[in-house]
């Protein structure tokens, strides 16, 4: 067996994050404050976004998204049958009808022509996820959009930096959602991130975020412009985010040597790799594969102390949206192939290539 555990993911915290978070403790403040707007700042501005907010999670983002866009009862949403089912919660919390489609099986995002063939005079936004840091066809999503006049909102829970044609995943629709929970490029254990360019929207989603107040209040005898929720993101929070948004040039880099190192030691006839356009600015979050034999191998590199993930189960498989396979043949064929290596910003580059010895050796055996 290996002599120590090469995890999966393993997210990673500092005397950094603890030293902001001992700050915001001294100041007592630990509301939603001065450090969430520094954090949301300093987001947008990574993201080229004109703004930035941050809320409790990325699914409450989305939801918010969508319920600013005024996506409601009796509209239709269309999500990739392939995402975590988060995103379909999200659709489902507006009262809009999820509407699932088929995915691409060389990249696991929404295929295009499936998502054209679900359009009815219902459908009012479609919800592209970009999986793994792997962005959806935006320029076609778009097309698609302006064609039936529908609303765009990027799930970009695992994009953060990721980039096509020269605009940041997340940035190219009307709004777009990142995910802070553990096993992301930035991690403040929960929390998300919604981005817009829009003015309008974004003033609909301060108040959606905060009970209808224009502005953070006091508690007491504020205005409340409209119906809002709870969606407030702490100052402790944002202490712990601030830290780790410096460390994203470093985890930036090691990604994608993890990324090269795959390439460059899996041997031929083993696993498949995902593609990730990294010279075209495309940053892979976790590093995506299949293989007809993928259980038998997940259990041979757990029997190392390698740990991989399994990729989620399509949607329509789940009892909440449960519907007959033929409908999404992709999906329901590349699922249970498909799986995450290692892909830990943790990971030094001796890890990686063990990881592929296991693998290569696998292989070998059968």
């Amino acid at each position: 067996m290996a002599n120590c555990k090469i995890p999966w993911y393993q997210p990673m915290v500092d005397e950094e994050e603890k030293n902001l978070v001992l700050k915001v403790l001294t100041e007592n403040y630990l509301n939603d404050g001065n450090v969430t707007d520094q954090f949301e700042e300093r987001w947008a501005t990574m993201v080229n976004a004109k703004h930035a907010l941050a809320v409790t999670s990325c699914t409450m983002g989305i939801f918010l998204a969508l319920k600013g866009l005024r996506v409601g009862t009796g509209d239709e949403v269309l999500v990739p049958n392939m995402t975590f089912i988060a995103t379909a919660h999200a659709v489902e919390l507006t009262g809009a009808n999820v509407v699932l489609v088929d995915v691409n099986p060389q990249t696991l995002t929404i295929d295009i022509e499936a998502a054209e063939r679900s359009v009815t005079t219902k459908t009012k936004a479609i919800v592209p996820v970009h999986v793994s840091g792997r962005g959806a066809d935006m320029v076609k999503i778009l097309e698609l959009a302006k064609k039936h006049n529908l609303l765009v909102v990027e799930d970009a829970a695992a994009a953060f930096m990721s980039k096509q044609n020269g605009r940041y995943l997340g940035t190219i629709g009307k709004a777009g959602c990142y995910s802070l929970s553990p096993f992301k490029m930035v991690s403040t254990g929960q929390g998300g991130i919604i981005v817009t360019d829009d003015d309008a929207l974004f003033e609909e989603l301060v108040k959606l975020k905060d009970h209808g107040r224009p502005v953070k209040g006091t508690g007491g005898d504020d205005i409340h412009q409209s119906i809002g929720y709870n969606f407030k993101y702490t100052n402790l929070q944002a202490a712990v985010g601030l830290g780790q948004l410096n460390k994203v040039a470093f985890r930036m880099d090691r990604i994608k040597r993890a990324y090269k190192l795959y390439k460059e030691n899996l041997k031929p006839n083993t696993v498949n790799l995902f593609p990730f356009n990294i010279a075209e600015g495309e940053l892979p979050l976790w590093i995506d594969a299949w293989t007809e034999k993928r259980d038998t191998l997940i259990n041979y590199l757990l029997s190392q102390n390698i740990e991989c993930r399994e990729f989620w189960l399509p949607i329509h498989r789940q009892t909440a949206f449960k519907m007959p396979d033929e409908r999404f043949a992709s999906s329901t064929k590349i699922s249970p192939l498909s799986f995450w290596l290692p892909s830990s910003f943790t990971m030094a580059d001796e890890d990686v290539i063990t990881v592929c010895r296991h693998i290569n050796k696998f292989f070998d055996g059968h």
